[in-house]
């Protein structure tokens, strides 16, 4: 397959080698006006909004990936594999696992569980543990030390497959402590870096605590987790 993609009407060198994504294209629009010089928007197939400027001198782009493990699956597969996007961030929402997790904590997902089938389309002989590149995990425990970023976790995420799950799975996750909290995208997004020999990290926000009732509203989601937004700014790499 050629450029543009299906999903994706860049050009060439449109991108950077670092990619954000949040799930949400206005949170994508948020962070270009807000932290990036002379944006520029570079894609809006299906209103995936994709812009690309500069932050603190450091060439970035930020890019929607829409909701799920076959939508970043998508993605995140032709900018890695079409666009030479080296490295891809997440930045997105999640529901705390860990009991002791509070609205706006920030999780960095070390690696990703999940009870989804993506995997096996690799046809592997066994089962995959989807994890984040070391060198990023390792940048954004030193950027979130530099920060003074205190409210800040590194385990597993579960990337779940369902937002309504009528089986009620989070209670049985709860059980492996290093498991903290439950978001939608991470797995595909680790598995397509490591088949393509590429980075990637999910840095999420808590926007709710399914355990207890708690939760922030979509416009907070939206526009307010500036200190995710800015450890994975300081983490992207030119």
């Amino acid at each position: 397959m050629s450029i543009p993609t299906p999903h994706i009407t860049a050009k060439m060198g449109d991108f950077a080698k670092t990619v954000l994504m949040p799930g949400d294209p206005l949170r994508a629009k948020f962070i270009a006006e807000t932290f990036l010089e002379n944006s520029v928007l570079v894609n809006n197939v299906r209103g995936i909004q994709g812009y690309t400027g500069t932050y603190k001198g450091k060439r970035v782009s930020v890019m929607a990936s829409g909701m799920g493990i076959p939508s970043m699956g998508i993605y995140s597969y032709e900018l890695f594999n079409f666009y030479g996007v080296e490295s891809i961030i997440r930045i997105g929402s999640a529901g705390a696992i860990a009991p002791d997790l509070k609205l706006r904590d920030i999780v960095v997902g070390v690696g990703s569980c999940t009870d989804s089938n993506y995997v096996h389309q690799f046809n592997l002989p066994g089962n995959y543990a989807p994890i984040a590149s070391y060198e990023l995990v390792r940048k954004a425990d030193d950027k979130a030390r530099e920060l003074g970023i205190s409210n800040i976790r590194f385990g597993n995420l579960y990337a779940s497959d369902t937002f309504y799950d009528d089986a009620q799975s989070l209670a049985a996750w709860k059980k492996m402590n290093n498991v903290l909290a439950v978001e939608m995208e991470s797995a595909a997004l680790y598995m397509n870096a490591a088949r393509a020999n590429k980075k990637a990290l999910a840095i999420c926000t808590i926007s709710d605590c399914p355990f207890t009732g708690e939760a922030c509203t979509a416009e907070e989601r939206q526009s307010t987790f500036k200190t995710m937004m800015e450890l994975a700014l300081e983490v992207a790499e030119d």
